[in-house]
């Protein structure tokens, strides 16, 4: 049955928490994070998971508190200028079972108040990750404009993140697919508006967006030569 997750309330909260984002305010509505945000999103997780399953079972739905599918609420702050203790958004991550952390494969939900967005692929690889997804390109360029151009993907996602200003090195200033080779991200980003994060429908349609990035993230997958079947 179709099931409602989030709510207006769970928005105001965030928003309450960006204007009072600090430990005094955070412990006193702690309560309101638990039933608000973390309960209702660890049984997204929860719920999800035989469905993902079927997709692909190499990418897990954890819902543990700590860990799991869903985005710790604490931010790093060491190495930002920005030193607000919590993140105000809920960021839900399905990563591939090879990978360790958000810079691996994966599947991704996103919801702020002003800020919908469901996510496919890989952000920020590292160097050599990179230089993998870049040889498959090079030398598999038919496979990798299917996946890149398949309607079904290209009707929902758009490849989005950061590129090179210039070719990477040992690519070719002229190559054909130059301006695929300069990403820095391999993701694609299908925005949303709120009454579909809001909706019961939530599930169902996270899982049939997921579904159309398979060759997408099917080819991410051959090129870290990591399964995906």
């Amino acid at each position: 049955m179709p099931s409602q997750y989030f709510n207006q309330d769970t928005l105001d909260f965030l928003s309450q928490l960006s204007t009072n984002n600090n430990r005094d305010w955070f412990n006193d509505n702690k309560p309101r994070y638990e039933q608000l945000v973390r309960a209702p999103a660890l049984r997204f997780i929860e719920d999800i998971a035989p469905a993902l399953q079927l997709i692909s079972p190499r990418f897990q739905a954890r819902p543990k508190k700590v860990g799991g599918s869903l985005m710790r609420v604490y931010r790093d702050t060491r190495f930002s200028n920005d030193k607000t203790p919590y993140k105000t958004n809920i960021g839900i991550q399905f990563r591939h079972d090879a990978g360790k952390d958000v810079h691996a494969p994966g599947y991704y939900l996103h919801i702020e108040p002003d800020n919908f967005f469901l996510g496919v692929g890989i952000w920020r690889p590292d160097s050599r990750t990179l230089g993998k997804i870049r040889d498959a390109i090079v030398e598999k360029p038919d496979k990798w404009l299917a996946a890149r151009n398949d309607a079904e993907f290209t009707n929902r996602f758009t490849l989005s993140g950061e590129s090179l200003k210039n070719a990477p090195r040992g690519i070719a200033k002229d190559h054909p697919l130059l301006e695929d080779l300069k990403h820095k991200d391999f993701i694609g980003i299908c925005e949303w508006k709120k009454k579909a994060a809001l909706s019961k429908n939530l599930l169902p349609n996270t899982i049939g967006h997921f579904e159309r990035a398979t060759p997408f993230m099917r080819f991410l997958c051959q090129a870290l030569e990591v399964g995906f079947d």
